[in-house]
């Protein structure tokens, strides 16, 4: 089953980003290698693609995964939870309509 990872920063959470974000990506790659990532990237800031100093608000990852322990284990464990990037995640079940 699909579960959307809806994850909200700490505020000036930028430079802990940029730090975690190595690690943060490779887990996301591998979801990709595995054919499991429907689709993942951060909130921006402000209204633009490159937020600059700006920054992100948070982040959603929508993926595939056994279970919503399995899903929430997965999320528990981001990178960026262990930088402080994350004030809360939130794992919920999420069913894909369209396109």
């Amino acid at each position: 089953m699909l579960y959307a990872i809806i994850s909200t920063d700490i505020t000036d959470s930028l430079a802990l980003r940029r730090e975690a974000r190595p690690a943060h990506l490779a887990r996301l790659e591998a979801l990709t290698s595995e054919g499991r990532l429907l689709l993942a990237g951060p909130h921006p800031a402000v209204d633009n693609d490159d937020p600059g100093s700006a920054g992100f608000t948070g982040s959603l990852v929508v993926a595939e995964f056994g279970s919503l322990a399995i899903a929430q284990a997965w999320a528990d464990a981001d990178p960026y939870v262990a930088a402080g990037v994350y004030a809360q995640v939130l794992v919920k079940p999420f069913k894909k309509v369209l396109p």
